[in-house]
C-alpha cells in the first residue's frame, strides 16, 4: 500500500476519504441528534434523479446531483413540517420519483453507457481533483455554519420548543441542518455508493454517541472514526481487488459489532 501512495488517484482517494469522514461524522450526528435518518436516506436515493440529469445534459455530476438533492431537501422540509403525519409516504414517494427520474434519464442518453455500479456502491478510486476541491468547500462551509451557529443549533437539536421560545427559528435551522444533509449525501455517493451512505452517516455516529458527552464531542469523535473505518476500508479495497464502498462499511459495521461486544463484557464484569 505504500508504493500505491506515489498514484495520484490514490492520494486523492485518502484526501477524499478524509473529507468525507469529517463532514459525515458532522452532519452524521445532527441527523441521529434530530432523528433525520429516514429523511437522509430519502434525499440520498432521491439525488440519482440529479446524477440522471447531469449525464443527460452533460453537466458535472456533482453539480446535477447536488441541486437535485437540496431541492428535494427543501420539499421534504416543507412537507414535513406542515403534514408531519404523512412524512413516511412522502419521503417515499420523492425516494421512488427521483431514482425513477435518475434511470430514466440515464435510459435517454444517447451513446452513454453508465456504470450503475460506481453510483450505487461509490468508486473512491475514480475521484478527481474537481471532486476535492467541491468536498473541501463543503466541509468548509460546513465547519464555518456548525461554529457560527452552534448554540441555535444544539437547541433546535435537543430541544426544538425550548428553541421556539428563545426566539430560534426552528424552521431556518431544520430546513439548513437537511440541505446541509443532502449535499453531505452527495459526496459521500462517490465514496461509497447510494445504497451504502445512510450506514456512512449512523454508523460512526453511534460508537461516538456513547464516547461523547456533548454534540460538539460526538461530532469530533464521529469525524475520527469515519476517517478510520474509510482509511481501513480503502486500504482493504485496494489489496485485495474489491468494491471499496462495500469495503468501507463492513469495517464499519464488524467494528460497530465488536464494540457492542466490549460494552456488553464490560457491564458484564463492571
Amino acid at each position: 500500500m505504500l508504493d500505491a501512495l506515489s498514484y495520484e488517484f490514490i492520494q486523492n482517494a485518502i484526501i477524499a476519504g478524509i473529507l468525507v469522514s469529517i463532514a459525515s461524522g458532522i452532519i452524521g450526528s445532527l441527523i441521529v441528534v434530530n432523528r433525520m435518518v429516514f429523511l437522509a436516506g430519502g434525499i440520498a436515493h432521491t439525488s440519482y434523479g440529479g446524477i440522471g440529469l447531469a449525464v443527460y445534459f452533460g453537466i458535472p455530476i456533482f453539480l446535477g446531483a447536488s441541486l437535485f438533492a437540496v431541492g428535494a431537501a427543501l420539499l421534504i422540509a416543507f412537507i414535513t413540517l406542515k403534514h408531519r403525519e404523512r412524512t413516511d409516504t412522502f419521503i417515499g414517494l420523492i425516494w421512488a420519483v427521483g431514482m425513477a427520474i435518475g434511470i430514466l434519464f440515464v435510459d435517454m442518453t444517447p451513446g452513454y453507457n453508465v456504470d450503475l455500479m460506481s453510483y450505487l456502491f461509490g468508486s473512491i478510486l475514480a475521484v478527481s481533483q474537481e471532486d476535492i476541491w467541491f468536498m473541501s468547500a463543503l466541509v468548509l462551509t460546513i465547519i464555518f455554519v456548525v461554529t457560527f451557529w452552534y448554540r441555535d443549533i444544539l437547541a433546535v437539536s435537543y430541544d426544538s420548543e425550548y428553541a421556539l421560545l428563545r426566539g430560534v427559528s426552528v424552521k431556518f435551522f431544520y430546513t439548513l441542518i437537511l440541505v446541509l444533509s443532502a449535499l453531505t449525501v452527495v459526496i459521500a455517493i462517490k465514496i461509497v455508493g447510494l445504497i451504502l451512505v445512510i450506514a456512512l452517516l449512523t454508523i460512526p455516529i453511534y460508537i461516538a454517541e456513547k464516547l461523547s458527552n456533548s454534540l460538539y464531542s460526538m461530532m469530533f469523535f464521529s469525524a475520527i472514526i469515519s476517517t478510520i473505518f474509510t482509511l481501513l476500508g480503502l486500504f482493504i479495497s485496494y489489496n485485495f481487488d474489491i468494491t471499496s464502498g462495500a469495503s468501507i462499511i463492513l469495517v464499519s459495521a464488524m467494528s460497530l459489532v465488536l464494540f457492542l461486544l466490549f460494552l456488553k463484557l464490560k457491564s458484564i464484569f463492571k
